[in-house]
């Protein structure tokens, strides 16, 4: 559920290419004014030429979907929306660089409001089912991080964006699926596959995949999936660069992205082309991914969870965003995440940023199973260009 990022990257390239009336048009039919809030934006503003943060919300909404796909993801029975991915992406245009922090939607942290419902204390993702904006105040609140524009995109809005750039290409070491999100691939190798199939590779909690005579079971649940969606998103980046400048290309995938994907109003378009200068030869393989340290702790009162791992969560957060303090850093946080005797300690001070470049499945546990060690994930599809 991470297509809106390579959404906004492909509006990048279009708006770079000249078409600016077109992908003008086309970019303000994404924007949604709700996103930040509504009454007061809780969305920080952006320091000119400075670092800035985007909160993508992967949406399990299904609106939009109709007839085949529609029934196999369950559209009709399962109403409203949940966030089923939190990430939040650091931009640096100074440095060219791009940095992702995903959180898994297990984590516990301290509720800013709807207390009567789930308690002073619940899982990050409680706080979606009205909207980003009690989301983003949230993160801000536990972790300090400045979020400045929110995207969030749904089932619909995947599927469009990978079909309208005529699928991408992943390599299947073994074959492989998951009954749950009907994920199946019979075939190994690097491999053209849809928009249906990439979202049923980035919705995967129960992967499986065949080796030395058997179905193998990933036990990792959301971890292996934050880890696959990563690999789609460098997949879906790498196919976007196939677009080039053509018009009809861009044409056709402008006129899709729009069935799931949302932008804030406060992300303005002329921002989005200053972008495009940039960021237009980003490489893939640079992007670094990185998941929020946790503990799991089965058999709490709120089920089995996630909490934040210190000092480990803290030495992430000041590599990737900056110090408390700094000019566009860290914030202290005013109502940090609790620890699994539900204390609420400051975070602990930093020094130096000490984590090393992994990937994002490291230094992290999971609630159902013991998390890989290196070499990790090689059972998971990875980026690929065909031959």
């Amino acid at each position: 559920m991470i297509g809106s990022v390579v959404a906004v990257s492909v509006l990048i390239a279009a708006a770079a290419g000249g078409s600016w009336y077109y992908t003008y048009e086309k970019y303000k039919a994404l924007q949604n004014p709700t996103l930040c809030g509504t009454v007061k934006k809780v969305c920080d503003a952006e320091i000119p030429g400075k670092p800035f943060n985007v909160l993508v919300i992967g949406s399990d909404s299904r609106a939009g979907l109709t007839g085949p796909v529609a029934a196999e993801t369950g559209a009709g029975s399962v109403s409203g929306q949940r966030s089923d991915v939190v990430r939040i992406f650091h931009v640096n245009p100074q440095a060219s660089t791009i940095s992702v922090v995903s959180i898994p939607r297990d984590t516990v942290v301290t509720l800013l409001a709807n207390q009567g419902l789930y308690g002073n204390y619940n899982r990050i993702n409680v706080n979606y089912s009205t909207g980003p904006a009690l989301l983003v105040r949230t993160i801000e609140a536990n972790f300090g991080i400045p979020i400045n524009h929110v995207v969030q995109v749904g089932f619909g809005g995947l599927i469009g964006a990978v079909d309208a750039l005529g699928g991408i290409y992943m390599y299947f070491p073994y074959p492989s699926l998951d009954h749950y999100s009907s994920l199946n691939i019979p075939h190994t190798g690097c491999q053209l596959i849809n928009g249906v199939q990439a979202l049923a590779v980035t919705r995967s909690r129960h992967f499986e995949y065949f080796q030395n005579g058997y179905w193998q079971y990933d036990g990792t649940s959301d971890f292996g999936r934050i880890d696959r969606q990563d690999q789609f998103m460098r997949a879906l980046l790498l196919r976007s660069e196939s677009l080039g400048f053509d018009p009809l290309n861009i044409a056709n995938f402008l006129s899709a992205i729009p069935k799931g994907i949302q932008i804030d109003d406060t992300f303005g378009y002329e921002e989005l082309v200053g972008l495009a200068l940039k960021f237009r030869h980003f490489n893939p393989k640079t992007l670094a991914a990185y998941t929020l340290p946790t503990y799991g702790v089965n058999g709490t009162s709120l089920g089995d969870v996630l909490f934040v791992d210190q000092p480990a969560a803290q030495q992430l957060l000041v590599k990737v965003f900056g110090q408390v303090g700094t000019l566009g850093g860290l914030a202290e946080p005013t109502n940090p995440p609790p620890t699994q005797y539900y204390t609420t300690p400051e975070p602990p001070a930093v020094a130096t940023p000490t984590v090393p470049h992994h990937p994002a499945h490291a230094h992290v546990t999971t609630t159902t199973a013991p998390l890989h060690t290196e070499p990790a994930y090689t059972f998971n599809p990875t980026a690929c260009r065909p031959k």
